[in-house]
């Protein structure tokens, strides 16, 4: 079975993760799950974003706030999943003892969030209607 697929059955069932190694010292494991619950507010932080853009921003034109609303929500999204992805993934290398999991998405986020400040710079430079 594929590394994915059983990663994301832990998804869950977490407590299957128990059966792989041994138990980490418990700071590890509670510091795994603050680090699980930051990734969860910044995906609600980008969720209320991408609401905020379509909501209040009513004289924008159709395609720059649809497409900023969208952008936002979309890496929230992605947060969220990446946020119990990345759990599960750290668990079992604490449980294995292999080195943390690393990951490229906090640049892509990072990078993605950029664009759409960028892209609300232009907005608020050349004005609501485009």
């Amino acid at each position: 079975m594929s590394n994915f697929v059983q990663s994301l059955r832990l998804w869950f069932a977490p407590e299957r993760i128990r059966e792989e190694g041994d138990t980490p010292d418990y700071r590890f494991s509670l510091a795994n799950e603050r680090t699980f619950l930051a990734w969860l507010r910044t995906a609600l932080a980008l969720i209320g974003g991408g609401f905020a853009v379509d909501q209040f921003l009513p004289d924008l034109r159709w395609g720059w706030r649809i497409g900023l609303a969208l952008a936002l929500l979309a890496a929230g999204v992605l947060s969220s999943l990446r946020a119990v992805n990345h759990w599960v993934r750290c668990e079992r290398a604490m449980r294995r003892g292999q080195d943390l999991p690393v990951s490229r998405f906090p640049t892509v986020l990072s990078l993605a969030v950029a664009f759409v400040a960028l892209a609300m710079v232009v907005v608020v430079l050349f004005g609501w209607e485009g």
